[in-house]
């Protein structure tokens, strides 16, 4: 590790590579000690290089090199220079346009704590290439647009590792005595982050799916023997995955057989390695008794998104990590799709939009505020962003909301078609949208430039005697760390909308505007200021504007409570209706922090809620959504200066007074929601559940002994986890007496089973009482605690550094905590450091005591020997 600053890469500064990997043959001899690898790289000259004599650059890390050849010629350290992490070859003129590559390094996995390349968990060997891991399993041409065809070969011990695959199909198997040897081939293109290794003592659950052409493939998902039971939900989400790509995008798997492995340790959800995805168990096992609704729908999700990186990530790829949004916002937009399509879709628009706007705007308005894709980066394992990935999606949905289903399906064909097997992008992926939907979208090219969440002013004016209605558009964007305010370029936004009627129905929208689409009501925004007048307008009109949430901006509009209240009820957009129970809230919530945290609460929204609960007609999901108020992270995004205390106490007054004069209310619905049916996650349970536990969570905050009983008596008779850790989390956040048996007794009973403790973790450190710093710290030497684990270290530091009250204490105790975790995981998980010092770095948004403490510690974490993931965060930050 080095306090060196890293060096700035530029997307203008782009070469082609001078020499191409066409064929890669890996060999692993896997032992204790020490694991051996062999590598055959079949080179040519790249025609698209124009340069003369160029130099041949390989990539390494933590390698030890054993020996260096090319053709016959053997390479000593006068042949070649290492500096950093490039091995370079300077005179390859004598080589000619095709030569071999052969090397052999050693390398340790059983020390790499990073989780990045080849590395064990447990007593599994598993890899993480994405994005420049392989680097630290051999010498290699380590970049997006290097894409070869892969061989690799895995020697073991039988014992240990009967179990050992590689991406694509086994070609071969050998017996060695105590040992023995598997060969694998991909067919398929690949650069060197979609390779993937697993090896250990591991079951399989297998299946099959028959694709549309008649082929059967085979499906297997490895894990340890304890977790087997767990993965039976996955392999249903992994063909409703198959069969959906199949019916929406026309997209056939390609392989014979598709392999999931669920690994305990790794640093992130998932990876779309071909073939031979790799899960953090977190993503993969689900169980009724184990497993919450919310693990079911996130395995699902998780699941899709990486079966669909096939084609959006591995078919087609990224020509340089630049271009990472066009892989994942493109991605997430699928599984988004996927989600929304098996359940309601009204509600996965909500938690999407809930996820944006609590993780996503935040990082808009920070320090490494950046657009989806950025023009430079200076540690690309910091450019796995909310902004790359969530907003990366908002953008592919404002392009198809542009340009209707049935064009972005011909053009998202035309994309696949133009660009299979290459390495792409994201102005391709914007060509094809053009020519497949006939439509221009050069200002749309805006999104993907730049930064900051664009915020939109709408005014209304109408002429009673004209029977017009005008809707009055402007449109500004914040200054980011790399541009100005005023040097900004207006966006083209799409805003679908619709305009009520007094009785609440939707009237029919005419006008002669050419930016307005009738097909799908949207109205393509694209001046800094714009208005559009519809006609055959009369009575009163409350507007319902960005339906669905069209476009990933602020809206500014004057709504009165009333008129919010009116939209709740008879808005025919379901997400609209959200939306207004939520500015509703915002609204009553602003004006009691505007008083210090302290008022009155308005009995609109009281009655609001009261008829929401009454509403027979609605979804329980929905009305489960529009119960639960907005997070203090949100509400923390409306404000240049966060002040922590007041909008916490604001939040939790209201959350008393709903909880107090809707107690009969928020009862009856706990109760009509009991039910003795067997658990499944299907659409209506899960909306059962979900509200019937928001009901309990408002009663247990009154702390009364009726309402804490509730509570109890569902910890002690739930027979699925969704209830059973909504108790536990009712009981963990309030004062009740026997708190500390409940977690104690709830621990007893889990500990062997590593994600439910996860959960027991996150129970405490999320708590908003004082006791939960003293309660987090002694957790860091609980025997189920491991810093090496990412999954432990985001359930419990992550968990608690997302807890605004407690983590922003005016004593700065949590900042300092923080600053000590930060500063250990950085010698052992950089990538895991990076991720959880973010919230350091908005020191600036908060008031003037916080700010000084937040930088105190910055700049005693600048003051360690750091990895360069962590030093760009500080850099940026201070």
């Amino acid at each position: 590790m080095s306090n060196t600053t890293p060096q700035e890469t530029f997307v203008k500064d782009y070469k082609v590579p001078p020499f191409l990997v066409q064929k890669t043959d890996l060999s692993f001899n896997l032992n204790e000690d020490v694991t051996e690898v062999s590598s055959t790289l079949a080179f040519v000259r790249n025609e698209k290089c124009s340069e003369t004599n160029p130099v041949l650059v390989l990539n390494g890390v933590d390698l030890e090199l054993v020996s260096l050849q090319i053709d016959d010629t053997v390479l000593t350290e006068a042949d070649y220079s290492i500096e950093g992490e490039d091995l370079t070859i300077a005179d390859m003129a004598k080589f000619g346009d095709r030569f071999i590559l052969k090397g052999e390094v050693r390398i340790q996995p059983q020390e790499n704590t990073s989780l990045e390349g080849l590395y064990k968990s447990n007593a599994m060997y598993c890899s993480q290439c994405e994005a420049e891991g392989f680097r630290k399993i051999t010498y290699y041409t380590d970049r997006p647009d290097q894409m070869s065809v892969f061989t690799v070969s895995i020697e073991g011990d039988k014992s240990k590792y009967p179990v050992m695959l590689s991406n694509g199909n086994k070609t071969s198997y050998e017996e060695l005595g105590t040992r023995h040897k598997v060969t694998w081939n991909d067919p398929f293109k690949k650069p060197a982050h979609l390779f993937a290794l697993v090896a250990g003592d591991l079951e399989v659950h297998k299946d099959t799916f028959t694709t549309m052409t008649g082929r059967e493939i085979d499906l297997q998902i490895f894990t340890e023997a304890e977790n087997i039971e767990e993965v039976p939900y996955a392999m249903g989400a992994l063909k409703r995955s198959m069969k959906w790509d199949e019916d929406v995008y026309g997209r056939e798997y390609d392989l014979d057989i598709f392999m999931i492995v669920a690994v305990n340790d790794f640093n992130m959800g998932a990876m779309e390695n071909k073939g031979l995805n790799v899960f953090n168990t977190s993503c993969v096992l689900a169980s009724p008794k184990t497993a919450t609704d919310a693990r079911f729908q996130r395995v699902e999700s998780v699941v899709g998104h990486e079966y669909f990186h096939n084609w959006t990530g591995n078919r087609v790829n990224c020509r340089d990590w630049f271009q990472l949004t066009l892989k994942e916002g493109l991605t997430v937009f699928r599984d988004q799709e996927f989600s929304s399509d098996l359940n309601s879709r009204t509600v996965q628009r909500v938690v999407d939009v809930n996820d944006l706007r609590s993780y996503q705007f935040p990082e808009d308005a920070g320090p490494s505020a950046h657009p989806i894709q950025p023009k430079s980066f200076m540690t690309i394992n910091n450019f796995y962003t909310s902004t790359v990935y969530e907003k990366g999606a908002e953008v592919i949905r404002m392009m198809h909301t542009l340009l209707g289903k049935e064009k972005y399906r011909k053009a998202t064909d035309l994309y696949f078609e133009r660009h299979d097997g290459q390495a792409v992008t994201t102005e391709e992926f914007v060509k094809a949208m053009e020519d497949g939907g006939n439509i221009d979208l050069t200002q749309f090219r805006l999104w993907y430039d730049q930064a900051s969440t664009p915020e939109v002013k709408v005014r209304t004016a109408q002429d009673a005697d004209a029977g017009t209605y005008t809707l009055h558009f402007a449109q500004s964007c914040p200054s980011d760390p790399k541009m100005k305010a005023e040097d900004k370029k207006p966006f083209h936004i799409p805003v679908r909308l619709g305009l009520l009627d007094a009785k609440g129905a939707d009237i029919a929208l005419q006008t002669e505007d050419a930016a307005f689409d009738s097909s799908n009501n949207v109205f393509s925004f694209t001046g800094r200021e714009q208005s559009i007048t519809f006609t055959g307008v009369t009575g009163d009109i409350v507007p319902s504007l960005f339906r669905g949430y069209s476009a990933p901006v602020k809206v500014d509009y004057p709504y009165t409570r009333d008129a919010l209240m009116f939209l709740m009820q008879h808005d025919a957009d379901g997400f609209n209706r959200w939306e207004a129970s939520q500015k509703l809230a915002i609204d009553l919530i602003q004006e009691l922090i505007a008083a210090g945290g302290e008022g009155e609460v308005d009995e609109r929204l009281i009655q609001a809620y009261k008829h929401v609960l009454a509403d027979k007609t609605l979804d329980k999901a929905m009305v489960a959504k529009m119960m639960v108020l907005p997070n203090e992270a949100y509400l923390s995004t409306l404000y240049n200066v966060i002040d922590v205390d007041a909008i916490h106490n604001a939040r939790e007054l209201v959350r008393k007074e709903v909880a107090i004069k809707l107690h009969d209310d928020l009862l009856d619905a706990y109760s009509d929601n009991l039910s003795d049916a067997e658990y499944a996650p299907t659409a209506d349970q899960i909306a059962e559940r979900s509200l019937k536990n928001v009901c309990l969570a408002y009663l247990a905050d009154l702390n009364t002994e009726e309402t804490l009983e509730l509570a109890r008596k569902q910890l002690r008779l739930a027979s699925n986890m969704t209830d059973e850790y909504a108790a536990l989390m009712a009981l963990a956040h309030s004062e009740a007496s026997d708190r500390d048996a409940h977690l104690a007794d709830f621990y007893a009973k889990w500990k062997h089973r590593p994600l439910v403790v996860d959960s027991w973790f996150v129970a405490q450190s999320t708590d908003g009482s004082e006791r939960t710093l003293n309660r987090v710290k002694a957790l860091m030497n609980h025997e189920a605690f491991a810093i090496t684990n990412p999954n432990k270290v985001r359930s419990l530091i992550g968990a608690f550094s997302a807890n605004q009250v407690q983590f922003h204490r005016k004593d700065g105790e949590g900042y300092a905590f923080l600053a000590d975790q930060v500063i250990a995981l950085d010698k052992l998980n950089p990538q895991t450091a990076a991720r959880m010092i973010t919230p350091l770095t908005k020191w600036k948004q908060y008031d003037e005591a916080r700010q000084g403490l937040m930088r105190a510690q910055l700049e005693r974490i600048s003051k360690e020997d750091l990895s360069p993931d962590i030093l760009e965060k500080v850099t940026q930050a201070l």
